[in-house]
Parts: structure tokens; C-alpha cells; sequence
């Protein structure tokens, strides 16, 4: 990793895991494997702030530990990278150990459990597809018919004022890192 941590993918350990280098790899990994409009790729770092915030919209009084939680939702990402749905599918069982593998060292690191409980993991895949619809209708070339059929439809007042942010890969980490600080300060 760019901190000097060396990550065993296979057997990660919580003290090799730096926020810097999570924050890091996933602003430089595209969404939709890049295929979306804007002058940038929409990063995974700007995707789970999103998912963060949406997360935040429904669930008003979650402690800031859950928060984290979902702005972490997709960390692994930072060394496995984003793969659409299908080819996760297609890779099979492997994929989702090394992610659970990851998420749990990540979790551990940052003081949370190792597993998140399934309600809240739950209401983050729910913060997550609607984030997912968005992107679509919004970046990825989809009406919303698609994104519907897709994704289901959405409560629009949870999206309300929100935005696909398009930007520079550096603005996304940074924002990213100082998110990830304030919701631990919180904890």
C-alpha cells in the first residue's frame, strides 16, 4: 500500500489497514466499470458518501458507528476493485470470502464488528440501491423505467438536494478521509 503497509489479501490483519490507503484506492476505482458520463470516472469513494448520507436520510437517529459502517460498505474495493453484479456472480463464492475477509479486518481496524448485524447491513444495501438508481438515471445512461425495473423505485424525498458528484479522484479521497475521521471522533 502507498502507506508502506504491506496486506496480505488472503489473511488480512486489522493492523495493516490504513483509512489513507482505503481512501486512496477507492476514489481511483470507477463505478460501472467506468462507463458513465462526465469528464471523471464516478469513483467508489464519491459513491459510498453517497451511500453514507442516503444511509443517514433513513435512519436519522443511527450512531455514528453505523454511519461508518456504510460509508465503509464498499472498502474492500480499495485493493479487490468494483466489479459489476454479474461478474461477482460469475467469480462465485471466492469473491464474497476474500470481501468478507476484508470488510472483517477493515471493521476490526476501525472498531467495529466484524460482521455487521444483518438489519443495519439491511438498511445499507437499501442506501445502496437507491444510490445505484441514481447513478443510473443520473450518469449511467438509464431512464428511470430501467432503473425501476433494475433497482425498484425509489423514495425520491430520500434523494432530495442530493447529487452525482463528478471530480477529481484526489477531492473525492480527501473528502473521504475527513468523513471517515468525523464519524470515528463520534464514536
Amino acid at each position: 500500500m502507498l502507506s508502506g503497509r504491506r496486506l496480505d489479501l488472503l489473511d488480512p490483519t486489522p493492523v495493516d489497514i490504513e483509512i489513507e490507503d482505503i481512501a486512496h484506492g477507492l476514489a481511483f476505482v470507477a463505478r460501472w466499470n467506468g462507463q458513465t458520463k462526465g469528464e471523471f470516472a464516478y469513483s467508489v469513494a464519491e459513491h459510498s458518501l453517497l451511500v453514507e448520507e442516503i444511509f443517514g436520510r433513513m435512519n436519522p437517529k443511527a450512531p455514528a458507528k453505523w454511519r461508518l459502517a456504510a460509508l465503509l460498505h464498499d472498502a474492500p474495493e480499495y485493493v479487490i476493485g468494483d466489479m459489476i453484479s454479474p461478474v461477482k456472480a460469475a467469480v462465485g463464492p471466492d469473491y464474497e470470502d476474500l470481501d468478507k475477509r476484508l470488510t472483517a479486518a477493515i471493521h476490526i481496524r476501525f472498531g467495529l464488528p466484524a460482521v455487521t448485524p444483518v438489519q443495519i447491513k439491511r438498511q445499507i444495501k437499501k442506501a445502496d440501491t437507491l444510490s445505484a438508481w441514481m447513478e443510473a438515471t443520473e450518469i449511467a445512461g438509464f431512464n428511470e423505467a430501467e432503473a425501476n425495473k433494475i433497482f425498484g423505485k425509489p423514495d425520491l424525498s430520500l434523494m432530495k438536494g442530493l447529487e452525482i458528484r463528478l471530480r477529481p479522484p484526489v477531492e473525492a479521497r480527501n473528502d473521504y478521509t475527513i468523513r471517515h475521521n468525523a464519524l470515528l471522533s463520534q464514536i
